[in-house]
C-alpha cells in the first residue's frame, strides 16, 4: 500500500508543474499546499498572489482564507483583489488553480448552477468569485479534482469559468487572450492536457494503481489519449515531509 493518500498526490503532482520564477494565482486549501510545496522544495523564487491582495508572500504555514494574514507574512504588498484582478488582465499570472462542481471536455468549469433553470436550479453553488477573472486572463489554468463521472459531464450546465469554449480556436474567436486557457487537470487517477488542435482533454499520465480504463469508466465523456501515456510520480520523500511537517502539520487539507 501507497504510504500517502490522493489527495497528497494530487498537491505533489501540481507543485511539480510551478517552476522557479513564475507567477500563480491561488486560493486556499490545496492549491496553496501545491503552491507552498513548490516554493519550499524546488521553485523558491515561485511568486504566489492571493485573490484578496497578497503578493509574493513567504507562507509560514497554511492559511484558512484568502484573507487571512499569513498571506502576506513577508510579502511585498498587501494590496486588494481589484489590484490582483488588474494584474490578471495584464498577463503576468502565469498559472491559476480553478476549481467546480463540473467540467467539461474543454476544460469549461462550473460554479453555479446544476439545472436548465437558472431561477430554479436543481442546485445552487457559490458562483465564480474571481475564478472567471483568473479562467479568462492566466495564461495556464490548472485544475485538481477527484476523477468522477458526476464533475466531469459532456456538457456542464453552466459555464463560470471559460475554458477552451467549444474548441478549436472558439476561444481566441470570442476575444479572450490568444494562447491562454485550460493547461492541466490533476486528479487522484490521472494527468490530463488538452490535444492542441481539437483543444479536447487527454490522458496523459496514469497515476500508481491505476488504468486508463478506471479513468474512463469514471468520465461522462470519451477521452483522448497522448501517443504515449507516462506512469506518474508518487511523492518523495522530501515533499511529503515538507507538506506533512511544514505546510500542513494539522492537517487541513491533506487530512481530507
Amino acid at each position: 500500500m501507497p504510504d500517502y493518500n490522493t489527495m497528497e498526490l494530487m498537491i505533489c503532482t501540481a507543485s511539480r508543474e510551478l517552476e522557479d520564477g513564475a507567477t500563480v494565482g491561488v486560493g486556499t486549501g490545496a492549491p496553496c499546499a501545491a503552491a507552498m510545496l513548490a516554493q519550499k522544495v524546488h521553485s523558491p523564487n515561485l511568486v504566489i498572489l492571493f485573490e484578496a491582495g497578497g503578493i509574493a508572500p513567504l507562507i509560514p504555514e497554511m492559511p484558512i482564507s484568502v484573507g487571512d494574514s499569513r498571506t502576506t507574512w513577508k510579502a511585498i504588498s498587501a494590496s486588494g483583489m481589484c489590484e490582483i484582478m488588474e494584474t490578471a488582465c495584464r498577463g503576468m499570472l502565469d498559472y491559476t488553480f480553478l476549481g467546480g462542481a463540473q467540467i467539461d471536455m474543454y476544460g469549461n468549469l462550473n460554479s453555479t448552477r446544476v439545472g436548465t433553470d437558472h431561477q430554479k436550479p436543481k442546485v445552487r453553488f457559490p458562483g465564480s468569485g474571481g475564478a472567471n477573472d483568473f479562467a479568462s486572463f492566466c495564461w495556464r489554468m490548472m485544475v485538481m479534482t477527484p476523477q468522477d463521472s458526476k464533475r466531469f459531464v459532456e456538457k456542464v450546465s453552466y459555464i463560470t469559468s471559460p475554458g477552451w469554449l467549444s474548441g478549436g480556436d472558439s476561444r481566441a474567436k470570442s476575444g479572450l487572450p490568444l494562447g491562454a486557457g485550460p493547461y492541466k487537470i490533476i486528479t487522484n487517477m490521472a494527468v490530463m492536457d488538452f490535444e492542441p488542435e481539437s483543444k479536447r482533454m487527454r490522458i496523459i499520465a496514469i497515476n500508481p494503481g491505476y488504468s486508463v480504463k478506471d479513468v474512463q469508466d469514471n468520465c461522462g465523456f470519451e477521452l483522448l489519449k497522448a501517443d504515449k501515456i507516462s506512469e506518474n510520480h508518487a511523492p518523495t520523500e522530501e515533499e511529503l515531509h515538507v507538506l506533512r511537517d511544514v505546510i500542513d502539520p494539522y492537517r487541513y487539507v491533506i487530512g481530507r
